[in-house]
């Protein structure tokens, strides 16, 4: 079995590869600042979920602070099998308010880590970067070689920046680079900031649920199980690669906030605000390059994800109504 470290271990998406390392017999590094960008008992939630693994190491320090991130690295860098790279300031609308943290999160710290592998001669890295890459101008469904040279928000342009470097690294250092682009992530435990969450706790609880734009516009909503078994499978030997991972199967808005209404059997009292004109329409991912590559294809639809992430919500409801969603 294997030694992998993985940033952001207490985040959405990581906390879910950790868990399926894990549970594969792997040994996993998590590294994680505990920032607050979002509620932080959601991330206290996620760790106690690894914490009573034995194969689980937890270290909190910024991956953008590369002091703090040398003492961790040099206690496991002669095991270390690979690198992902999960740590992320995330969500397209905050980072126009402050995009300097981007730029530390997603770029510097991306930069330490690989400088890191390259001193240490591990040749393994996977990079989360993001749909949000793909702009009005590339046609659907996204594929990985369309031109993503135009982002429309701070945070797009942070990650490829990163992209750009993992790139450089790969080519100068031999370090076999897979980058992931993910599609609306979404399930139990979630980003708090993120539309699913956010509609599942205002329709519980019949607070109003803002829509911005008219509902329309559809999202690649991706279940976090797929996300992360996809996520692992890119740990093979593959050279420097970019894939999506998406369902290949946009969604509604609107079809969203029905499905959530009929798992609690409640109404929901719509607002509908002015769309952000950081926001795109639509995202809709290729996923051919994920068949081919990483034999690798999502197994859950957005009816059994929404009916798994109302149950979660509805089985923590003591402690989950109190996470701030606006």
């Amino acid at each position: 079995m294997s030694v992998y470290m993985v940033t952001g271990c207490a985040g959405f998406i990581a906390s879910n590869v950790s868990q399926q390392l894990l549970q594969a017999g792997h040994t996993v590094v998590g590294v994680d600042n505990l920032n607050q960008a979002y509620d932080v008992r959601l991330k206290q939630w996620r760790l106690q979920q690894l914490r009573h693994h034995k194969q689980f190491a937890y270290h909190q320090a910024d991956i953008s602070d590369l002091g703090a991130l040398r003492r961790v690295w040099d206690a496991y860098a002669a095991e270390l099998s690979g690198v992902i790279n999960l740590a992320a300031q995330a969500g397209v609308r905050r980072s126009v308010e402050d995009p300097w943290i981007y730029v530390e999160t997603n770029v510097t710290g991306t930069l330490n880590l690989l400088d890191l592998c390259r001193r240490s001669e591990v040749k393994k890295f996977v990079l989360a970067s993001s749909s949000s890459l793909y702009g009005a101008d590339n046609p659907m469904p996204y594929s990985e070689d369309a031109n993503t040279d135009h982002p429309i928000s701070p945070y797009a342009a942070s990650k490829k920046a990163a992209e750009v470097l993992a790139h450089t690294y790969a080519r100068l250092h031999d370090i076999d680079v897979t980058i992931l682009r993910y599609f609306t992530v979404y399930g139990p435990a979630g980003r708090p900031d993120m539309s699913i969450f956010r509609f599942i706790q205002w329709i519980n609880e019949g607070r109003p649920v803002t829509v911005f734009g008219d509902g329309q516009q559809s999202r690649d909503f991706t279940y976090v199980d797929d996300i992360a078994r996809g996520t692992i499978q890119a740990l093979r030997p593959l050279g420097f690669e970019i894939v999506n991972l998406g369902s290949d199967q946009p969604v509604v808005l609107l079809d969203i906030i029905r499905t959530i209404e009929q798992e609690l059997g409640k109404a929901a009292n719509l607002v509908f605000q002015p769309r952000h004109p950081a926001d795109v329409l639509a995202t809709w991912a290729s996923i051919d390059k994920a068949r081919e590559l990483l034999d690798w294809q999502p197994q859950t639809d957005y009816v059994e994800g929404i009916a798994k992430t109302v149950q979660w919500h509805q089985h923590n409801y003591a402690w989950a109504k109190d996470i701030t969603t606006a």
